[in-house]
């Protein structure tokens, strides 16, 4: 092949790379998360993060009801209903929050840590993912006394190493 064979062989391949789709915010090393809330998922429903990585969670509720963020294992239940989780991911972190239309909820409504939003608002949640939380956990939202988490509005949380 010739020098303009290869300059165009090259200008190919830089072309298919600009083209090509990026992969979600989600990667390990990403940095900013965006998660869209809607009736009743997330978006993207699976999100992946490093051990040790500072991660900016940008939470958007596009739906048309109110929804939450809230990260643990094991379900937990009051009065039959699911409300939360055993073991929340944020247990012992100061997370920082900042956004427009945070909805303020009691307590007792929820066990754990959660971020809830009215429709067309906006959090960002900053925080280190601490190495002992290697694993997988789940993303869920329990509006409406768990209807929401009960309709499918749940998705997965992965810490790497």
């Amino acid at each position: 092949m010739n020098r303009w064979g290869w300059v165009w062989m090259g200008g190919l391949l830089l072309l298919a790379a600009c083209g090509q789709p990026q992969g979600p915010a989600s990667g390990p090393g990403a940095g900013e998360i965006r998660i869209t809330l809607t009736e009743y998922k997330f978006q993207p429903d699976t999100i992946r993060v490093k051990a040790g990585q500072e991660v900016r969670l940008v939470l958007v509720n596009a739906g048309k009801k109110d929804h939450e963020l809230m990260i643990g294992r094991m379900v937990m239940e009051m009065e039959g209903k699911p409300a939360g989780y055993h073991e929340d991911f944020f247990a012992g972190l100061h997370p920082q929050v900042s956004g427009e239309k945070l909805k303020q909820e009691e307590e007792e409504e929820h066990a754990g840590f959660m971020v809830a939003l009215e429709p067309g608002g906006t959090a960002t949640v900053v925080f280190t993912v601490p190495t002992d939380r290697v694993g997988e956990w789940e993303m869920g939202c329990f509006e409406e006394d768990g209807v929401h988490y009960q309709e499918g509005m749940k998705g997965k949380f992965i810490v790497e190493r």
